[in-house]
């Protein structure tokens, strides 16, 4: 007669099935038959809305569990008070240009191939040999110079300032500003390459000491690495394309050479450099958008306006002595049609303008 022994109960852990906590939650697009995650600022979502909207994603939107990842202090991710302004919602910021991959590379290949044609177009005549002696001098010098400060903007200045952003949109933004300055000083070089070769006793490398110790360009020096040793990413962001750029920039690219060279037989250099003036009326739109958002906050509006009034106070003076300290320049060239107190104004005017658009007050004399 057998016996039946009894068995053993095995400890098996029990399953336990629960909702992942993100998984759980609900979002504006949980009932979308869509699948988008964000809601389009136009009827239809466009494609530069499709691949940078909530890329990077934000624990004020998407991320229920917190940042990812963090820093040695225990910062996480992409905290706001990098910048002493404050949004209710930074998301809202739409680049106007609408700048994605593919328009990066569609503009600035477009870009390239002109100024390569004209350069190609311009040795085959013979035209570097025909320009104007004193004006060949102001661009081995001063306009080669120029390539300097358009490097440090873009490597020192919108690239850090675009890793600091709190949102991939504005981070996307402040890149594309960073890669055009980044061609645009490649550009200037390249041409003062290209005239080394063409023209006879022409220094390609005279512009590193004027860039490092010629006067006029001085302050413009100090002005560039004081905005770069700036920790507060919006407040570089401003000083360079609210204050610098009118003042100093353009002053120099727009009012006087796209004015001068022609002048003086030159019509490469303004072809490199209008390339470089397109892009930064480009990237400013994006930089009026953002700022013209936050002077408009509802909630931080009036704040946000009285700390850009005090950036004003800090770094409308060291733009406008850089601006005067170029001044010596324009008396360098025999044939010109416009006077350095003309250029001036025309500067003044359009930064006047931009402050304008976004109530803005600067009450010192310019």
């Amino acid at each position: 007669m057998s016996t039946t022994e009894p068995q053993s109960t095995r400890s098996v852990p029990k399953p336990v099935f629960t909702d992942a906590e993100a998984g759980a939650l609900e979002f504006p697009s949980s009932t979308s038959r869509s699948y988008n995650y964000y809601t389009p600022a136009k009827r239809r979502a466009t494609i530069y809305e499709d691949v940078t909207v909530d890329v990077q994603p934000d624990p004020a939107r998407h991320l229920s569990q917190g940042w990812l990842y963090g820093f040695s202090d225990g910062v996480g991710g992409y905290p706001e008070n990098w910048t002493a302004l404050k949004s209710s919602n930074w998301h809202a910021f739409l680049d106007p240009n609408e700048e994605w991959e593919q328009t990066i590379y569609r503009n600035n290949a477009n870009i390239v191939r002109q100024v390569s044609q004209t350069v190609a177009n311009a040795k085959a005549a013979g035209s570097f040999l025909s320009e104007n002696v004193s004006w060949l001098g102001v661009v081995e010098k001063h306009i080669s110079a120029m390539a300097h400060a358009e490097h440090g903007i873009g490597m020192y200045v919108y690239t850090a300032c675009q890793r600091d952003a709190p949102t991939n949109m504005i981070n996307n933004a402040i890149a594309v500003a960073a890669a055009h300055k980044l061609r645009f000083a490649q550009d200037i070089i390249l041409h003062n390459l290209e005239v080394s070769e063409q023209v006879a006793g022409f220094d390609g490398s005279a512009h590193k000491a004027v860039w490092q110790s010629g006067g006029e360009w001085e302050a413009v020096r100090k002005n560039v690495e004081e905005i770069t040793g700036t920790r507060d990413w919006a407040e570089a962001y401003f000083a360079t394309t609210m204050v610098f750029e009118p003042l100093v920039g353009e002053l120099f690219r727009s009012h006087f050479v796209m004015q001068v060279a022609a002048l003086n037989g030159d019509y490469v250099t303004p072809v490199v450099v209008g390339a470089g003036e397109a892009d930064v009326s480009r990237d400013r739109a994006a930089a009026r958008r953002l700022f013209r958002l936050l002077v408009d906050d509802p909630e931080h509006g009036a704040a946000n306006r009285a700390t850009l009034e005090g950036w004003l106070e800090k770094w409308v003076p060291a733009s406008v002595k850089a601006g005067r300290g170029l001044q010596p320049i324009w008396s360098q060239v025999p044939d010109k049609m416009i006077t350095f107190e003309e250029s001036r104004s025309r500067a003044v005017t359009c930064f006047t303008g931009l402050l304008d658009e976004l109530g803005l007050n600067y009450a010192k004399e310019l």
